[in-house]
């Protein structure tokens, strides 16, 4: 046990390291002068992103080209040409690392040039505009694969001359390479518009301040907390696992990451106390799944979705607790019900850390949240409140002698945070291209009317429609460029149709974190396996199962005052009794409450669910009626029947 507590900081780390924020991209070993180069620079991403964000002045667009310089820097010399030989493209990926670094920075220079011609640009402003497109979307091809480089290249195609071959709806004459060219490089709506700036400002800043955390220890100790809270109830590893991924992956932003990290510990753990590998690598994908949902960071989703709905961010972290904390305790229901049907008992006194103790070595951690929750409540920006937190992160340290950053910590964390970000900020730049064209084209309303079209007004269709694309998207793209495709596309569609603008949204945000925990394609699911030492596949389903919340929960931000949007008592009534209703689904699922139970009294136990999350209060009251009633027939007329042979403890 204590070997596997201590190895929790070494995991988290190698994890920031190793892990793509969305993605499996191996990168390449860095070693000699590159390992030095991308260290360096990673510093200086990291400061020049703290400057701009606090006392720096810079035009919006300016900045953006920037980051497109220094991530993309970044990028070519981590994820090289050739997987397997990467030493042997090591001088293409230094060409295209300055090459990218230039034709950002040209942005810099030249754009007062471009606006003294009254706009109109010159061959070298094309050609810049053409080499960024071009080497965005290689090392976008480099760390996410084929998927979000090809859509950019048909949305680009489209705008250009596919649209005149299309009929009706969909016909768009096309325009000029010049003018395409113009729009993606030197517009507010293009390569370095709104998606950039989400990604040069919010999501960086909160990205580094996961880096100094987890450099700090933080990980640890959330292990650590974990355990001491958790070891002595029922298939405690296991809830320890949905209590730390919850509070990680809210850090961290990245369900794969997120799954690496806890997981290679929590894992073991519920596998040496008795749930069968696949149920612990379904456990652990679908709490990490979790944690991009639960605030007050939930990965990039709720910058994005506040930038793009104009909803202050506070007020999106605030209406999205409730359905986060009813997620985690509807993968807990699952857990609970499993460890009673199998007899699987708590970790002994001697196994688990004393809640003191753990506070005493680490009760510092603390401190950053509480700045940074703190300063959003102050209604500060978030970026402020970024800075602020890494700045307290730092200072916390100092007042523990176990957790104290020296002058190294602190630079290994500005360049950890860096290299963190190249995936997620390449995501988000690629997104920019599909973006840009869309709003160029008309496309979301286009693709709203379609939608209004095929589902006949219907809104319970419409969110069909929208689960069946994010999980279409969701086989290829990572959840934040999933998110930002359905967003731009589908959610005018919902709110069309009387959806609220943070309930489409939300909806949305939702639906694309279900590739993470859905065969035939979970990357948190299929990495779990590998450290349960499970199938694949038969581990997916299990995540599958577990995170049903990730699809049942959603539908109560259209139907229901769940995102407050109505009385505060029928808040409260509201998610008291959709758990009700998702105790009573993990029932159906898992054939036992207090006794296991045959396929007629778990119909019973299904149809409770359905009335008691259906949005009406009648239903509710007789849904929660039934559900009592049975389960004081289960512990009265019928005596609980527990499992023949308990699990043993390996």
């Amino acid at each position: 046990m204590t070997d596997l507590l201590n190895a929790s900081a070494t995991s988290q780390e190698r994890t920031q390291k190793d892990i793509d924020s969305e993605t499996l991209a191996i990168k390449r070993v860095l070693s000699g002068p590159t390992a030095k180069i991308v260290y360096f620079v990673g510093i200086i991403c990291s400061l020049f992103h703290i400057w701009i964000n606090t006392f720096g002045i810079m035009p919006e667009i300016q900045r953006n080209a920037v980051h497109y310089s220094l991530l993309l820097f970044l990028g070519f010399l981590q994820y090289p040409l050739l997987k397997r030989k990467s030493d042997k493209s090591i001088g293409i990926d230094y060409v295209l690392a300055i090459l990218a670094f230039a034709v950002g920075l040209y942005l810099v220079f030249f754009e007062d040039a471009l606006h003294a011609r009254n706009e109109v640009p010159i061959l070298p402003d094309l050609i810049a505009a053409g080499l960024a497109i071009v080497l965005i979307l290689e090392i976008t091809r480099r760390t996410t694969g084929l998927l979000i480089p090809a859509l950019s290249v048909f949305f680009l195609s489209y705008s250009l001359f596919l649209g005149k071959y299309f009929n009706g709806l969909w016909h768009f004459p096309g325009v000029t390479i010049e003018r395409l060219l113009y729009r993606m490089y030197f517009a507010p709506d293009g390569l370095f518009g709104t998606i950039a700036t989400i990604s040069s400002t919010f999501v960086f800043l909160f990205v580094l301040f996961a880096a100094f955390l987890i450099k700090s220890g933080a990980g640890e100790f959330i292990i650590n907390l974990a355990m001491a809270l958790m070891g002595r109830l029922t298939g405690g590893p296991a809830k320890m696992a949905v209590f730390a991924s919850g509070i990680m992956g809210s850090i961290s932003g990245s369900a794969v990451a997120n799954t690496v990290g806890t997981g290679s510990i929590t894992i073991p753990m519920m596998k040496r106390i008795g749930f069968k590998p696949k149920f612990a690598g379904g456990v652990e994908a679908a709490a990490s799944t979790g944690g991009q949902l639960m605030p007050p960071i939930m990965g990039a989703g709720a910058f994005i979705m506040s930038q793009w709905t104009q909803i202050p961010y506070l007020t999106i972290v605030g209406v999205a607790f409730i359905p986060a904390f009813m997620y985690f305790i509807s993968v807990a229901f699952f857990i609970h019900l499993r460890a009673k049907r199998r007899g699987i008992e708590p970790l002994t006194r001697d196994e688990i850390p004393k809640v003191r103790e753990v506070l005493k070595q680490g009760w510092n951690y603390f401190i950053p949240i509480i700045v940074l929750i703190g300063l959003l409540m102050l209604r500060y920006t978030p970026t402020f409140a970024a800075c602020g937190g890494i700045a307290s992160i730092v200072v916390a340290s100092w007042l523990n002698k176990h957790t104290r950053m020296g002058l190294k910590d602190i630079l290994d964390a500005l360049s950890l945070g860096s290299q963190n970000m190249v995936t997620t900020g390449i995501i988000l730049l690629c997104s920019g291209i599909v973006v840009g064209v869309v709003l160029m084209v008309g496309m979301g309303i286009k693709f709203s009317m379609l939608i209004q079209d095929i589902s006949g007004g219907s809104l319970m269709l419409t969110i069909a429609l929208v689960a069946l694309a994010s999980l279409i998207l969701g086989m290829g793209l990572p959840v934040t460029a999933s998110y930002i495709v359905l967003a731009v596309l589908a959610a005018p569609a919902m709110t069309m149709l009387g959806t609220s603008t943070i309930a489409a949204h939300m909806l949305i945000f939702w639906y694309s974190q279900d590739a993470n925990v859905t065969p035939p394609v979970c990357l948190a699911a299929y990495s779990a396996a590998g450290i349960a030492g499970s199938k694949p596949l038969p581990t997916g389903l299990e995540s599958w199962k577990l995170a049903k919340g990730l699809y049942i929960i959603p539908l109560l931000f259209c139907y229901t005052p769940i995102l407050f949007e109505g009385p505060l008592w029928q808040v409260i009534e509201t998610a008291v009794l959709g758990l009700g209703g998702l105790y009573c689904f993990a029932v159906f699922f898992e054939g036992y409450n207090q006794r296991m139970l045959n396929w007629p009294a778990r119909f019973l136990y299904l149809a409770c669910a359905a009335a008691m999350l259906w949005p009406d209060m009648r239903l509710h009251a007789v849904g929660a009626a039934v559900f009592l009633t049975g389960s004081a027939l289960e512990l009265t007329v019928f005596r609980p029947v527990q499992p023949a042979v308990a699990i043993q403890k390996e």
